[in-house]
């Protein structure tokens, strides 16, 4: 029996940055933009800030008392915990994907509240394995109308924090053989290499 995989991960250095800002603003929320005026970034709100939308979709809850690796029986709440938002539209070209919340250096989206930091939140992705849809394809999603009647995910079993992008999406290495006779294959190329959102 396989086990339902996260949509949302994060790394350690995107946590370390949502503590700071929670201890500066207060309890948190973020949504992944579909473009426009900042492009397709992660945006990070005071909590209630963004009006969710009725069919927005909550891809995950982040737990700021975990560490990489780390996990607890009991759900996040209050300032501890960050969901993490994408609009219904969006969500159905991406959930193929599991987001991945890093950090980089870099001035962010002027409406999200790490600008000031002089780094920005980013979102990396990599393609679910076809075992993984199909064990997705059985669990539902948690909608804005759903949080609005007081739906909330329960503590995930996996943990939710990496230590960097690296080890949610790995970077396919070039092999120095090549198979195929000519230019040089990627190793591992049986599965499709990680996609940024």
């Amino acid at each position: 029996m396989s086990t339902t995989p996260a949509r949302l991960l994060a790394t350690v250095a995107a946590v370390d940055l949502l503590r700071r800002l929670v201890a500066r603003n207060g309890s948190l929320m973020m949504h992944q933009s579909g473009g426009c005026c900042d492009g397709s970034s992660p945006m990070c709100f005071l909590d209630g800030e963004f009006l969710v939308g009725d069919r927005d979709v909550l891809v995950g809850v982040l737990d700021l008392r975990l560490d990489a690796g780390e996990t607890r029986p009991d759900p996040p709440s209050g300032s501890y915990a960050v969901p993490v938002w994408i609009s219904g539209s969006q969500f159905e070209a991406w959930k193929h994907t599991c987001l991945v919340l890093d950090v980089v250096p870099g001035r962010g989206a002027g409406f999200s509240l790490e600008s000031p930091e002089v780094v920005r939140f980013l979102s990396r992705g990599r393609a679910f394995t076809g075992e993984e849809i199909a064990a997705l394809a059985s669990s539902g999603v948690v909608l804005g109308r759903d949080w609005a009647d007081g739906a909330r995910p329960g503590a995930s079993p996996a943990p939710l924090v990496v230590s960097d992008a690296g080890d949610a999406c790995p970077v396919p290495q070039r092999s120095t053989t090549d198979t195929r006779g000519g230019a040089e294959a990627l190793a591992g190329e049986v599965d499709p290499p990680a996609s940024a959102w």
